[in-house]
């Protein structure tokens, strides 16, 4: 085994993860990251502030990172986050990254661009491999909202909450719309009732704190896989393999 798995700076670092994952507060605490280049402005924004809406009408402290607006750049693969629990590329990632660690619950937001999530979203998502392989996000809970132009958005919800669920959130569910039903003033009232309920059933989620049944097999697999996965890669990241001792889960 290599001596880098429990060096001081490794172990350091565990520390400020697991301090970010347990702050204390009784504030209910939801984190959105909207991936649409429209930032706020657009359908998935506006969406999005429907879902957040309902949160804080029902008690929630939620915080908004518009990807648009901010510098995160695609993934190098270059595994510095396995050995040392830090990105190499120094850009905005690690201040969401932090947030999500202290926050509750989380809220990902995307427009449908070609059977998938933007290029901003993906890229964000890449960056998350270290959350991933760490199952960092554990018993967290975690939401969807996606828009399109004309269609296809339910797929793009379930690759999203597969997503939220392999970094090892629960998964309250999503809301979709298309450009035509926000449009029209016969339909979004309806889609937006939608939305507020669920950012009101995330805040129900964090205060009773369940687990879904449906979901407990397939998270439990995943997890399963990451910690054989790091177990086998042990000596390369070293990180990643002194997380799981120390958060009691080897």
């Amino acid at each position: 085994m290599s001596d880098e798995i429990e060096s001081p700076d490794v172990l350091k670092r565990i520390r400020i993860v697991l301090s970010a994952e347990n702050t204390g507060e009784n504030a209910m605490q939801i984190i959105a990251v909207n991936g649409s280049p429209h930032g706020m402005a657009g359908n998935t924004g506006t969406l999005l502030r429907a879902v957040l809406d309902g949160a804080e009408n029902a008690g929630a402290d939620v915080e908004t990172f518009s990807l648009a607006n901010m510098d995160v750049h695609p993934c190098r693969g270059c595994n510095v986050c396995h050995k040392t629990g830090e990105c190499a590329i120094k850009d905005d990632f690690q201040a969401i990254r932090n947030a999500m660690l202290k926050a509750d619950a989380a809220v990902l937001a995307s427009p449908n661009h070609i059977f998938n999530v933007s290029a901003q979203m993906k890229a964000f998502m890449d960056r998350c491999c270290g959350l991933l392989h760490c199952q960092a996000l554990n018993d967290k809970y975690g939401a969807a909202v996606v828009t399109s132009g004309g269609g296809g958005e339910a797929e793009v919800e379930k690759y999203l909450l597969r997503f939220l669920r392999a970094i090892g959130c629960w998964t309250e569910g999503s809301v979709g719309a298309q450009t035509a039903q926000l449009a029209d003033p016969a339909r979004v009232a309806a889609v937006m009732e939608s939305a507020q309920r669920l950012g009101a059933d995330l805040v129900a989620d964090i205060r009773e704190r369940p687990a879904f049944l449906d979901q407990e097999r397939e998270k439990t697999a995943f997890a399963e896989r990451m910690k054989h996965l790091v177990i086998s890669r042990k000596d390369e990241w070293p990180f990643e393999y002194a997380y799981w001792r120390k958060t009691g889960r080897l």
